[in-house]
């Protein structure tokens, strides 16, 4: 039997075709921020450009460059 071939993306790739676009991290404690994906690192500290801060889905603040500490994060898209 022939192997398939897939077409999986590593986490890395997926990181890497956002970075300089709008994406949405959410946080552990349910905030989430959207923004311009900055830069990442390898301990997944984010930051962000021109972010808006929603709580419940209402927009609660607007900032302008952002940091979020990687344990902080759960989850981006």
């Amino acid at each position: 039997m022939e192997a398939q071939q897939t077409n999986a993306r590593s986490p890395t790739d997926f990181l890497n075709s956002v970075l300089g676009r709008q994406v949405t991290v959410k946080l552990n404690s349910g905030i989430d921020y959207k923004g311009v994906l900055a830069c990442l690192d390898g301990y997944m500290n984010i930051a962000l450009e021109n972010t808006e801060e929603y709580v419940d889905g209402s927009l609660k603040n607007k900032y302008g460059d952002t940091f979020i500490r990687g344990n902080n994060g759960n989850d981006i898209h």
